[in-house]
């Protein structure tokens, strides 16, 4: 079995590492730099780094903080926030990501994401997706903008359409569970994972170390991300893992 991966993320809105609930409600919590450098140390498997505010705000994501948080990793680092182009993608990845993150320029363009696949190579695309589920009609829809925008796309059939176009990865955010420290949404992460061929990170929920088991278990994720659990220290990347292999889950 392919090993799970830990991943703590990084949401940055000016500078600084917030965190907030379905999406709302940010507080600050903390130095980007000295957080990766903590998250490293800690033995998480890789980092997620995303500048939130973006592509809601019409630009590009904060290069030198990029490199600064880069400069101090010796584990895998993605990017995303206000990546619209090639050329976006070039910058990021010289300043020091080893993958790019796009969520609304590939639903604006999904080209975009056979570009980056074609340039780069298809492990160096992550295609995340902000999904809301609407009870009227029992779908988990797709929204952009710093999960602002409602599309009419559902996420399922955005997430095969972004494999097909050369994702290499789905990192999936539940807007519904973010922040709310109760668990990822298991139905949601499921339907996903059993759709695509590829890795599928879950997002959005993680209270515990047991949500972690549960993401991996009964949603079928291949990895699992965490922000705010880890930041205010209710429990560790080393905590988790240690939990994880007492249950026979195949971690790093």
């Amino acid at each position: 079995m392919i090993t799970k991966r830990i991943i703590p993320c990084l949401d940055v809105k000016d500078g600084r590492v917030v965190k907030g609930v379905q999406f709302v409600s940010l507080k600050d919590a903390g130095d980007p730099v000295e957080l990766a450098r903590f998250y490293d140390e800690q033995g998480a498997d890789e980092l997620v780094f995303l500048d939130i505010s973006a592509s809601h705000e019409g630009r590009k994501t904060m290069k030198e903080v990029v490199k600064q948080v880069a400069a101090t990793l010796a584990i895998p680092f993605t990017v995303g926030g206000g990546i619209n182009s090639l050329e976006d993608m070039k910058s990021i990845l010289r300043a020091g990501a080893d993958k790019v993150s796009i969520n609304t320029a590939a639903v604006l363009n999904p080209s975009l994401i056979t570009e980056g696949a074609t340039f780069f190579g298809s492990q160096c695309i992550v295609v995340a997706i902000d999904a809301k589920y609407d009870p009227n009609d029992d779908t988990f829809y797709v929204y952009t903008h710093g999960g602002r925008n409602k599309t009419n796309r559902d996420v399922v059939s955005w997430a095969k359409e972004a494999v097909s176009k050369g994702a290499g990865e789905i990192l999936l955010t539940s807007m519904d569970a973010d922040g709310g420290k109760s668990g990822f949404d298991l139905r949601l992460t499921k339907l996903v994972s059993e759709s695509v061929t590829v890795p599928v990170i879950a997002s959005g929920g993680a209270g515990s170390a047991r949500h972690f088991l549960d993401a991996y278990t009964i949603g079928k994720a291949d990895a699992a991300l965490a922000a705010s659990i880890f930041h205010y220290k209710e429990t560790s990347v080393k905590e988790v893992k240690e939990f994880l292999k007492q249950k026979g889950i195949p971690i790093r």
